[in-house]
């Protein structure tokens, strides 16, 4: 017998609505010209990201919080600090029948029931008798003090999947730092080291032909649109190594794909094919993600970039060191960029991997029979 089945073996469940073990409680408003960032106290409204600091507390630490108002409404929180609660988050008073955390983690499973309850005209809005209602299981009822050793040691088990995704996410950030200051390094070159070209002598810019509706979901080959996220269509377009990336949208100028083989390409979408053979394909491809965008920021006549033709390409000037100094070059960035983007290896793979496995022992230490 697993441990998960001895811990759950024979326990007998007691459903009872939140509002009827504790009660949901609606903070009170400060002004901005209260807070200030140097005071002890987290302020939070409308979010899990403290709105300022302030000089006392109205609700303590490790309180679950549950936004009210605003884009975040319905959103699930937990602070293991002493927090004042606004008025735009309501807080969970502590009860003796649960682990706050055991609380959290069951909420959270409820995350997209609350957020499907927000009432949407004017500012999204959730109500308090919404959560009031919940179902909230108590395992071994008759036995207060069990009860609460089972819902810790559920806790303790799902703490572990998550400071260990949090670690990761850590970790994550650190390379990308460490990405971006190596890119920095190596994409540097003194006036005269290197020769200068400009993107249009090194290749071939154009675009596609389709549009987003020409998308079919289970086409057989990769179509390069205007989003972040690549689509699917039935025929391809070109069958080549390239870079794309969008001539307006979310993203212009900031989003590149490398783009291996057969794919198809939207209308007002790039591709940036090298055709001389002094230069690495992919050098380029990593020049262009560290400096394209601030080149169109500066030549752009407007204050932001909402699009970009084809003689911003063209005009584009980039360093063509040494061939082998371009593969030592490209050898080191993309071993960082494995590490930092990729999700089929790397980091990115490794929290995915671990966020399904916590979600799996959350459904899983948290699904009690309901009679």
């Amino acid at each position: 017998m697993s441990y998960l089945d001895k811990l759950l073996e024979g326990v007998e469940v007691e459903w009872k609505t939140l509002g009827e073990v504790t009660n949901v409680l609606r903070g009170r408003r400060l002004t901005r010209e209260q807070l200030s960032s140097d005071k002890k106290f987290p302020v939070f409204h409308g979010g899990l990201e403290p709105l300022g600091y302030y000089e006392q507390k109205n609700r303590p630490a490790n309180s679950v919080m549950i936004i009210n108002v605003g884009a975040s409404a319905g959103t699930v929180g937990y602070s293991d600090v002493d927090f004042w609660s606004s008025d735009g988050c309501y807080s969970i008073e502590h009860s003796e029948k649960l682990n706050n955390k055991f609380l959290y983690y069951f909420l959270i499973g409820e995350q997209h029931f609350l957020q499907s309850r927000v009432r949407k005209a004017g500012i999204p809005t959730l109500d308090a008798p919404v959560i009031e209602k919940i179902p909230i299981p108590i395992p071994c009822p008759e036995n207060p003090k069990k009860s609460l050793e089972i819902q810790q040691k559920i806790v303790r088990i799902l703490d572990t999947f998550s400071e260990l995704t949090a670690e990761l996410t850590a970790e994550l950030t650190a390379r990308k730092k460490q990405y971006e200051y190596y890119r920095e390094q190596l994409l540097s070159f003194e006036e005269g080291e290197v020769e200068w070209k400009t993107l249009g002598e090194v290749a071939f810019i154009g675009t596609g032909s389709h549009d987003t509706q020409d998308a079919i979901p289970d086409g057989d080959y990769i179509f390069y649109a205007r989003g972040i996220t690549p689509l699917r269509l039935d025929t391809y377009d070109f069958d080549e190594t390239s870079i794309i990336t969008a001539g307006d949208g979310v993203g212009v100028g900031k989003v590149f794909h490398w783009a291996v083989g057969k794919y198809a390409l939207h209308q007002r979408a790039y591709r940036i094919v090298p055709n001389v053979k002094e230069i690495s394909p992919r050098y380029v491809y990593h020049y262009i993600v560290a400096n394209f965008y601030s080149y169109i920021e500066k030549t752009s006549v407007s204050s932001s970039v909402t699009s970009m033709r084809k003689p911003m390409f063209l005009k584009f000037p980039i360093p063509v060191p040494l061939l082998e100094e371009q593969t030592r070059i490209v050898s080191i960035l993309d071993k960082f960029d494995t590490l930092t983007t990729s999700i089929s290896e790397g980091l990115p793979k490794e929290i995915a991997l671990r966020k399904q496995q916590y979600e799996y022992y959350r459904d899983l230490l948290l699904t009690f029979p309901k009679e």
